[in-house]
């Protein structure tokens, strides 16, 4: 909800219903598999380290591919169409990935996974732009949307736990229960999904290229966007504290498990896509009273009360209730952050350059700012565990993500400055044309 929302019409059912479709099926893909990954890999006599690495393609994907796929679409191909072959082929990949299990094929699945990686991460940039393009109002608009790849990836963490949790005999006669991650279901569930998109791409509205020939790659003309100092500073500060956040995507599982107790790990974690399901269409009304600025400004302190949270945390009364609430702030964290940095790319961007600046952001988010975190975590990881014993002290490891949020919080309230809405990417337009 802008200042200006009340001077735009409202969205067609449509657009709405087939905009929100495509967002549902983008996160239901990526929820199906990368869930129940890394046990799954454990399970099958992977090592910790080919894990990680297995899991980090996803990051890799997104530093060498988004630029790219966005100047593409800025140029010369519709966003929907780039879509729609980024995920059959993706669909054919992941099938690859569900047949290759043991051990000694590391390098042919990481091959294959990476490949993955490199058609999926752009998509999610694409499915912003293609979104952008299309809705009278992105401020008012989007969060509307966008919330239905959240129901996207809840349905299909419940329908993982609903089709591939069996019950076998076991040791003595007991009737054991075997996770998900005891098969590959999930990957051939998310190929499947993934195979049903990239057909619906193909119906989504056309979003044709805007760049015009002979003009300044798309790429390098996004980097303009770091002439305005404080879309700058936004960037920096978003980027450094992507690092920090990639402890909890990394982490948090295993402490749950090994800190906290906790038997259903996806379940747990659940609790956060529920909040984020919850705030989210509230976002254009937070927009709206609070302005940008303090909007990035909360879900940036929302991070950072999340790790002290978790290093507060215990398996027991109040410690394990501070730990869920930490969870439970994924909403605010997630929202207030990540989805209203999306917003403040496309109200920055002039038009020529939107999906290349929803790459670029994505690019050093999603992509660079991941894989360092993913990096630190370990490194932070070995740094908080006993040798002797091999226990982690989590009040340590959650501290040091906590601290280095509140620093970038403190250079983001000093030096970010936000302009009326639209103003600098219609500006930007205009001297364009």
């Amino acid at each position: 909800m802008s200042s200006t929302a009340t001077m735009t019409p409202p969205l067609s059912t449509d657009k709405r219903v087939r905009l929100s479709i495509m967002m549902f099926l983008q996160f239901a893909v990526w929820g199906a598999w990368y869930v129940v990954f890394y046990p799954y890999l454990i399970r099958r006599g992977f090592t910790d380290q080919q894990a990680g690495a297995l899991m980090g393609t996803m990051a890799l994907g997104a530093i060498f591919s988004m630029l790219f796929v966005g100047s593409l679409a800025d140029r010369f191909f519709s966003s929907e169409r780039i879509m729609a072959v980024c995920h059959l082929v993706g669909a054919g990949l992941l099938y690859l990935m569900a047949q290759i299990q043991e051990p000694s094929q590391f390098w042919t699945l990481f091959a294959v996974a990476l490949a993955y990686a490199l058609l999926y991460n752009p998509t999610l940039a694409l499915a912003n732009a293609v979104t952008f393009t299309h809705v009278p109002d992105g401020t008012r608009d989007f969060p509307g949307i966008r919330v239905l790849g959240t129901i996207g990836w809840i349905v299909v963490c419940f329908l993982i736990d609903r089709l591939f949790i069996r019950k076998v005999m076991g040791a003595e006669g007991v009737v054991e229960e075997l996770p998900a991650s005891a098969t590959n279901g999930p990957l051939l569930l998310a190929a499947g999904i993934s195979a049903v998109l990239g057909v619906y791409c193909l119906f989504l509205p056309h979003t044709p290229p805007t760049g015009k020939q002979g003009d300044a790659i798309p790429f390098l003309k996004a980097l303009d966007l770091f002439k305005d100092y404080s879309f700058a500073v936004f960037f920096t500060v978003s980027f450094v504290i992507t690092i920090v956040l990639a402890f909890y995507f990394t982490s948090t599982a295993n402490f749950l498990e090994k800190g906290v107790g906790v038997t259903n790990v996806g379940t747990t974690m659940l609790i956060g896509q529920i909040a984020e399901l919850i705030l989210l269409p509230l976002l254009p009304l937070f927009l709206w009273r609070f302005g940008m600025k303090w909007v990035l400004a909360v879900g940036m302190l929302a991070w950072g009360i999340r790790y002290a949270l978790f290093a507060l945390g215990g398996p027991t009364g109040l410690p394990f209730a501070l730990v869920i609430l930490g969870v439970a702030l994924h909403g605010v964290c997630f929202d207030f952050f990540f989805a209203a940095g999306f917003i403040h790319v496309d109200n920055e961007a002039p038009r020529d350059i939107r999906a290349s600046g929803q790459s670029l952001y994505s690019f050093l988010n999603y992509g660079v700012g991941m894989w360092l975190g993913n990096m630190l975590a370990g490194y932070v990881a070995a740094w908080c565990t006993d040798p002797e014993t091999g226990t982690v002290d989590w009040t340590k490891f959650w501290m040091v993500p906590s601290i280095g949020v509140l620093l970038s919080l403190a250079v983001f309230l000093v030096f970010f400055h936000t302009h009326v809405p639209g103003e600098q990417g219609q500006a930007r337009d205009r001297k364009a044309a």
